[in-house]
C-alpha cells in the first residue's frame, strides 16, 4: 500500500511539472507573438511618431492630447528634412569614382578672370636703368603724349649714333614696367628713337615682337594702349614695317581680339579723345595694319580677330568691273 501511495505521489508531481511547462510555453508563445506584432507595427509607423512616443515614455496621452498633436509629427518631419538639407556635403574632384558616392558634391571648376591684371616681373629696362647703362634721363614732364612735340628727355649722347639693334628692344621692354616714371622714360625714349631714324626699325623688327607681346600680356589697359600707339607709330613712319609685321600677327593680335569690344557707350554724347578708350585704339590699329600690310593683311587679321570687318576699299574688284562696263 505504501508503495502505491509513493507512485501516485510521483505521478502527481510529474503531471504538475507538465502542466507548469505547458503554461510556461503558452506564456512565452504569447509574449513572442506580442513582440512580433509590435515590431510589425513599428515598421509601418513614421519616424517622427516614434520620436514623439520616445519623448514621453511614461505618460500615455489622452484622446484630447492626441487630437492636439495631430500636426506635430509633420512639423518634426519638416525640421528633420530641413536639417538634412543643410548638412554639409563633401566636395570631391570631378571625373573620379568619388563623384559617384552618396553625400558628395562635385567641386566646381575654378573661375578665371581673363581681364585681371597679371603680375609682371622686373623688366630688362629697369635693370639697365638702375645699373646706369641707359644713356637717357627725363628732363621734365609732358601732359599729353604727342609725337609731333619734343620729348622731355636729356640724352647723354647723340641718339642717331646709338645701336638700334641693342637699345630699341630694351626701350620697348620698359613698356611693361609697373613703375609709371620708368615706363614714361621708356616710352619717350622709344618714340624719340623711332622718329629720329625710322628706316632703322625694319632690321630690328624681329627683336621687337617679344617686348610688345610681353606688354600685351600684362592685361593692363594703360600699358596695352601705350604699346598699340608705339606700334602705330612704327607702322606709319617705318618703310615696309606694315608688310613685315604680317607674319607676327599671331603673336600680337590675340589681345586685340579680347579687348576689341571693350568700349564705353556714350549714347548721344561725343568723346573726341579716342586715345583713352582701348576698343577705339584697337580698331584704329587694325585699320592701319590692314591699310599698310598689303594684300595678305586682311586674311591674317581676320584669322586672329574674327569680328573685324575690312575698312579698305576693294580696288581689285573695281578694276575687274571696269572693262565690262565699256
Amino acid at each position: 500500500m505504501e508503495e502505491g501511495k509513493e507512485t501516485q505521489g510521483l505521478w502527481r508531481i510529474i503531471k504538475t511539472d507538465k502542466s507548469r511547462r505547458a503554461t510556461a510555453l503558452n506564456e512565452s508563445e504569447k509574449l513572442c507573438s506580442v513582440l512580433i506584432s509590435l515590431v510589425q507595427l513599428i515598421r509601418f509607423l513614421p519616424i517622427p511618431f516614434i520620436l514623439v512616443m520616445d519623448a514621453n515614455p511614461s505618460k500615455c496621452p489622452d484622446l484630447h492630447e492626441r487630437a492636439k498633436r495631430i500636426h506635430e509629427p509633420g512639423r518634426v518631419c519638416r525640421e528633420l528634412l530641413y536639417l538634412r538639407s543643410k548638412r554639409a556635403k563633401r566636395e570631391v574632384p570631378a571625373f573620379t569614382f568619388q563623384a559617384l558616392q552618396k553625400g558628395t558634391v562635385v567641386k566646381p571648376p575654378t573661375k578665371i578672370d581673363i581681364f585681371k591684371r597679371r603680375p609682371v616681373k622686373e623688366t630688362v629696362f629697369k635693370i639697365y636703368f638702375m645699373r646706369g647703362d641707359i644713356p637717357v634721363a627725363l628732363s621734365g614732364r609732358s601732359n599729353k603724349q604727342d609725337p609731333t612735340k619734343d620729348r622731355p628727355l636729356r640724352w647723354h649722347c647723340t641718339p642717331e649714333d646709338l645701336d638700334y639693334c641693342y637699345y630699341l628692344p630694351i626701350f620697348l621692354d620698359g613698356l611693361a614696367d609697373i613703375d609709371s616714371d620708368t615706363r614714361l622714360l621708356a616710352v619717350n625714349a622709344a618714340v624719340d628713337l623711332i622718329m629720329r631714324q625710322p628706316h632703322k626699325v625694319l632690321p630690328v623688327l624681329p627683336k621687337l615682337i617679344l617686348p610688345l607681346k610681353r606688354a600685351f600680356q600684362t592685361r593692363d589697359k594703360g600699358i596695352i594702349i601705350t604699346a598699340l600707339q608705339v606700334l602705330q607709330l612704327m607702322v606709319r613712319l617705318g618703310p615696309c614695317v606694315g608688310q613685315a609685321l604680317v607674319p607676327f600677327y599671331r603673336q600680337l593680335l590675340a589681345v586685340c581680339n579680347l579687348y576689341k569690344n571693350v568700349n564705353v557707350n556714350l549714347g548721344e554724347g561725343v568723346d573726341p579723345d579716342r586715345s583713352k578708350r582701348i576698343g577705339d585704339v584697337i580698331e584704329d590699329t587694325l585699320k592701319l595694319l590692314e591699310f599698310c600690310g598689303g594684300p595678305n593683311a586682311f586674311i591674317n587679321i581676320k584669322y586672329m580677330v574674327p569680328t573685324y570687318e575690312s575698312s579698305v576699299f576693294p580696288r581689285c574688284q573695281a578694276q575687274d568691273d571696269a572693262p565690262s562696263r565699256h
